[in-house]
C-alpha cells in the first residue's frame, strides 16, 4: 500500500445555502452532525466556517468556539481547521478566531479574482494572520488560487514566517481564478516538488471538477479536499446527500489507487502537528 492519503472535508463554506441543497449544515449542531458522520466515513481534518441565523457567513469568534467545542466531543482527535477567508469578514476580522488555537487555519498569501469579487489579501493582512498563526501555535494550510502563491508561501517558509513544513492545497475550478486543468495542475506538483520537496500537498476541486482533483491528487501522492462547500452534487443530475457522501468517494479512489485513508493520528503525524 501506498502513503496514507488525508482527506480534508470542508463542510460548509460561505456561500451554499439550503436552498441549493437541504443537506448544507448551517447551525452549529448541524455542522457537528454533518462533521461526524465524515469524520466516520474517513475525514481526519474538517475545514470550518461558521453561519448568522440568516445563512449569511461571519467570523465570529463565539460561534467558532462553540464548534470547536463540539468537534472535539464528538470528533475526538480530529484535525480542526478554522478558516481565515474573505467572505466572512474584513481586514483583521479575519483572525479574530486565531486565538482559539485550533490545530490549523487557512492562509491565502495571495490575491485573486472570485466570480463576482476581487478576493483581497494584501501583504500587509497576509503578514499579520501568520504571525497570529506563529503566536498561537496555530499550522497554516496554505490555500494556492495562482501560480505565484505556491512561489510565495515557499518564499514565507524560508523567511520563517511560516514555519515548519509547508502544507499547501491547490485550489481549481473557481470562475475567474485556476480552471481544473491536469497540465496545470501537474505544473504545481512539479513546482512543489522543485521549490519544496519536503512539502505536503493537497489539491481541492470547486464543483463539477471536485472529483477530477480528487482523482489526480490521490494518483499523484498528495492529499485532497472535498466536502458540500465546493461541490454540492454527486453528478449533474443528483444532490449530494451529506458531507460524508463525498467522502465516501474520495475514499472510493484511496482504494482504487491502493493508498490507505489517513487515521486522524496518521494525518497528525504527517502535518507535525501537537497532540489532540
Amino acid at each position: 500500500m501506498g502513503k496514507p492519503c488525508i482527506i480534508c472535508v470542508a463542510i460548509t463554506g460561505s456561500v451554499p445555502t439550503t436552498a441549493n441543497n437541504p443537506a448544507v449544515p448551517v447551525t452549529i449542531a448541524e455542522q457537528i452532525e454533518s462533521t461526524h458522520e465524515a469524520f466516520e466515513a474517513g475525514a481526519s481534518i474538517a475545514h470550518c466556517h461558521v453561519r448568522n441565523d440568516d445563512q449569511t457567513p461571519t467570523s465570529d469568534p463565539e460561534k467558532f468556539a462553540r464548534l470547536m467545542e463540539g468537534l472535539h466531543n464528538h470528533c475526538p482527535g480530529m484535525i480542526v481547521q478554522l478558516s481565515t477567508g474573505g467572505r466572512s469578514g474584513a481586514g483583521r476580522e479575519r483572525g479574530g478566531m486565531l486565538s482559539l488555537r485550533p490545530d490549523m487555519a487557512s492562509l491565502s498569501v495571495g490575491s485573486n479574482n472570485f466570480p463576482s469579487r476581487v478576493y483581497e489579501n494584501a501583504p500587509d493582512l497576509v503578514d499579520w494572520l501568520a504571525a497570529e498563526m506563529r503566536k498561537y501555535e496555530v499550522k497554516p494550510e496554505i490555500e494556492a488560487f495562482d501560480l505565484s502563491h505556491i512561489h510565495q508561501a515557499v518564499k514565507m517558509n524560508r523567511e520563517g514566517r511560516i514555519p515548519g513544513t509547508l502544507y499547501l492545497q491547490f485550489v481549481m475550478g473557481v470562475k475567474n481564478a485556476m480552471p481544473v486543468d491536469r497540465d496545470v495542475f501537474d505544473y504545481y506538483v512539479k513546482t512543489m516538488q522543485r521549490l519544496a520537496p519536503e512539502a505536503e500537498w493537497c489539491g481541492a476541486g470547486v464543483g463539477p471538477g471536485q472529483i477530477q482533483v480528487n482523482e489526480w491528487s490521490i494518483a499523484t501522492g498528495g492529499h485532497t479536499r472535498t466536502g458540500l462547500e465546493d461541490n454540492m452534487r454527486l453528478d449533474r443530475e443528483t444532490l449530494a446527500p451529506s458531507n460524508a457522501a463525498l467522502v465516501k468517494r474520495a475514499a472510493e479512489l484511496c482504494e482504487k489507487y491502493e493508498r490507505p485513508v489517513a487515521t486522524w493520528q496518521q494525518a497528525r503525524e504527517i502535518l507535525e502537528l501537537r497532540p489532540a
